[in-house]
């Protein structure tokens, strides 16, 4: 069965703009009839703060955004990574990458490479040269890939391109990467509705690339990207965390209750306030979001004793 999915790292407590992109999954997931599944990404454990996990789904519940089934946790699907880094092994399509940070900074670069991409310093390394550099150091799995533009579409940007690059599959720590985790755990889970940060429509094609490697030409094709607006500061910036009483803890403290805003919220993206549920009656992704959205969330004057 489809389903849509909100995939947080349990890193500390969410934020208004973590907590708007979740209740836009919910309202996206609920308006098409999928099922809606939560999963921590906690693969970098140095990131992980203990507690955390269970503050966040107690914020996301105290806003009405529910979930189907049972939490998945990436820490607990290690298996299922090492079977999709087999099957890209098995075809070749993945290579030892042995570069520092700072040798792939400093490294040159064909003249319309796009910013950032791996320049393929390791790619045809001899075995002897592979030999020498694992004496050295770690390495890291890239996929090979050839340096052309993908495309996806998306239901609020339209078109998203991309060039393909050599992206990490695995980390030198041993531990799977961002984008084979995500695509690995999205398609064995039924995900084909992806609802995040506009911030990052730009790994949506590269990701797509990857699923239709690992599951063939359709599952390319089969989920539909939704990238919402952010959230933004008072100075037109991608709100954080270190903007002040952003967390519905913080903003409780202040004497904002969950419901408050949760309304703020909603009322933020022009939806029917009151609950969740209210506002899925009016909701429909490229209608409500296309409209425009306000980018800062205004909460009403606190009631306080």
């Amino acid at each position: 069965m489809s389903a849509g999915r909100y995939a947080p790292s349990p890193s500390g407590d969410l934020h208004l703009g973590n907590l708007r992109t979740a209740m836009l999954a919910w309202l996206c997931a609920r308006s098409t009839g999928r099922r809606f599944l939560l999963r921590y990404e906690d693969l970098d454990s140095g990131r992980t703060v203990q507690g955390s996990e269970q503050r966040q789904l107690q914020d996301l519940h105290a806003l009405g955004v529910t979930f189907d089934g049972a939490v998945i946790r990436q820490s607990e699907r290690y298996a299922h990574y090492d079977d999709a880094v087999a099957a890209l092994r098995a075809r070749d399509l993945v290579y030892e990458c042995f570069c520092t940070r700072r040798d792939i900074q400093d490294a040159p670069r064909a003249p319309h490479s796009p910013p950032g991409a791996y320049p393929g310093t390791c790619r045809h390394l001899s075995e002897r040269q592979r030999q020498q550099r694992r004496a050295e150091r770690p390495a890291a799995w890239r996929l090979r890939t050839d340096p052309r533009e993908v495309t996806v579409e998306d239901v609020l940007l339209g078109e998203v391109s991309a060039v393909l690059d050599d992206v990490v599959v695995v980390r030198n720590d041993g531990a799977p990467a961002y984008n084979l985790a995500v695509v690995v755990d999205d398609h064995l889970t039924g995900v084909d509705q992806v609802v995040r940060g506009e911030d990052l429509a730009s790994s949506a094609p590269r990701q797509a690339h990857l699923r239709g490697l690992l599951y063939g030409d359709d599952a390319f094709s089969e989920v539909q990207y939704v990238h919402v607006p952010l959230v933004l500061n008072e100075q037109g910036k991608r709100l954080a965390k270190r903007d002040g009483a952003v967390t519905l803890e913080q903003l409780e403290v202040q004497g904002h209750s969950a419901d408050a805003v949760r309304d703020a919220l909603l009322g933020s993206l022009g939806l029917p306030v009151g609950t969740l549920s209210a506002a899925l009656e009016g909701f429909a992704p490229d209608a409500t979001l296309s409209a425009g959205v306000s980018e800062q969330v205004r909460l009403p004057e606190p009631l306080l004793p």
